[in-house]
């Protein structure tokens, strides 16, 4: 009984009366025809589903059978299929459709923003600037080598491997939340108009890295004397984990209105004083005084170098990388061609603006610079100055021939804490 009337509330349901099936039988004594659909007679206690649409017209309450000839017109035309309790729903298919199409788009922007590597070979984080790692104390990142980064041994350059150095720490600070608006400032510093400028520079290049190669770069900061901070790189193979290249920095503040030097204010040291590492330096510190040369003891002389508009950053101030190009101006040709700097020891001693015009210096010790093709290691000092004499940098580099390279170096970043 329950299921006769769960049906009969979707179903309709008819009942033979007696008025009807009197005008039955006067017209021929059984079911009317109604356009070529017979009703189905059923007993008292079944169930009967109209197969017409429409109910039959009542005329002071009798019901009366359509004339069979107002259908004759329609015999010719295909009749309608029956309308029953599932065709008379809404057609879902449409919205089903478009629903879907939502979600497959959804979907697919879903994808695009959380992107993960399908292969193992491929890297962790290839679109984002790098992690902080080690309790938060070291920046990682990873920088594949591009074509147009090698030089003309089909390795990178030396300003590449620093300009990766400087971009690592420049991502540290920001992923730190410390970049204000300046290029590597915090917020602090925006505010009292102070920006970090290198003092000295000492790196050590084990290896080049090639085209194709990618490079995992680790940097971390300490203190550096009272007004000072030190900022050290790990330069590894991202494949083999073999080191290719250490290098140790000492910062220190200037006022970029006065450029005048400046101590660390109290609020600066507050923002900065929790990600300094309490470590030896990557690199042991090379004491040797770098001497001044002059017209008489360069081997080699350079003129007429000026800084480009491209070549200052947000600072207006010249990327120290540029003067790294600037002192191996005069190198000599020969050296170039048989050995691959392997070290470099820099003293940062003042900036040059934008209208400067620059001199590079070289001295090449106690070698014979004709016969380097069957010589071992040089070493070359180097001054960077202005027309007028003042001094922009000193520096010191040394040379092995090309194809060997140092192996075995054990440096390694601080250690995690336990």
């Amino acid at each position: 009984m329950v299921a006769s009337a769960a049906i009969a509330s979707f179903l309709p349901v008819t009942s033979t009366s007696p008025d009807s099936g009197a005008e039955a039988n006067n017209h021929g004594g059984g079911p009317a025809n109604l356009g070529g659909f017979k009703s189905k007679h059923t007993s008292s206690r079944g169930l009967k589903v109209k197969t017409n649409a429409q109910a039959p017209p009542k005329i002071n309450g009798t019901a009366f059978a359509t004339s069979v000839e107002t259908f004759k017109h329609d015999d010719d035309l295909p009749s309608p299929p029956p309308r029953t309790f599932i065709n008379q729903l809404p057609d879902w298919s449409m919205l089903l459709a478009a629903i879907t199409t939502i979600f497959l788009a959804a979907e697919k922007q879903w994808m695009m923003l959380d992107w993960k590597p399908r292969r193992p070979d491929m890297l962790i984080d290839p679109f984002a600037i790098g992690k902080i790692v080690q309790d938060g104390m070291v920046f990682r990142q990873n920088f594949s080598i591009r074509s147009y980064e090698i030089g003309a041994d089909r390795t990178a350059s030396i300003e590449t491997v620093m300009n990766h150095l400087q971009e690592t720490a420049l991502n540290h600070v920001k992923t730190a939340g410390l970049l204000g608006d300046g290029f590597g400032s915090t917020p602090e510093m925006c505010k009292k108009n102070l920006i970090w400028v290198v003092t000295r520079m000492q790196v050590a290049v084990d290896r080049y890295p090639t085209w194709g190669d990618v490079v995992q770069v680790d940097t971390w900061v300490s203190a550096s004397g009272k007004n000072g901070m030190r900022r050290d790189w790990l330069l590894r193979d991202c494949n083999t984990g073999e080191i290719l290249t250490r290098a140790s920095s000492v910062w220190v503040m200037m006022n970029k209105l006065t450029r005048r030097l400046s101590k660390i204010p109290a609020e600066v040291r507050e923002e900065i004083e929790s990600y300094f590492v309490n470590s030896a330096p990557i690199l042991e510190e090379d004491k040797r005084k770098l001497p001044k040369l002059d017209d008489n003891t360069a081997d080699y002389i350079s003129t007429g170098l000026s800084p480009r508009w491209s070549d200052l950053d947000v600072n207006q101030h010249v990327n120290n990388v540029k003067y790294i190009g600037w002192l191996l101006e005069s190198a000599p040709q020969s050296i170039l061609e048989s050995h691959e700097l392997s070290a470099m020891t820099l003293e940062y001693r003042r900036e040059c603006g934008r209208d400067s015009v620059l001199q590079s210096l070289t001295a090449v010790s106690e070698t014979d610079v004709g016969n380097l093709a069957h010589g071992g290691h040089v070493e070359c000092k180097h001054l960077l100055r202005l027309e007028n004499g003042a001094e922009i940098v000193r520096g010191r580099t040394e040379w092995r021939p090309k194809g060997v390279n140092n192996i075995g170096v054990v440096n390694q970043v601080p250690a995690e804490s336990t």
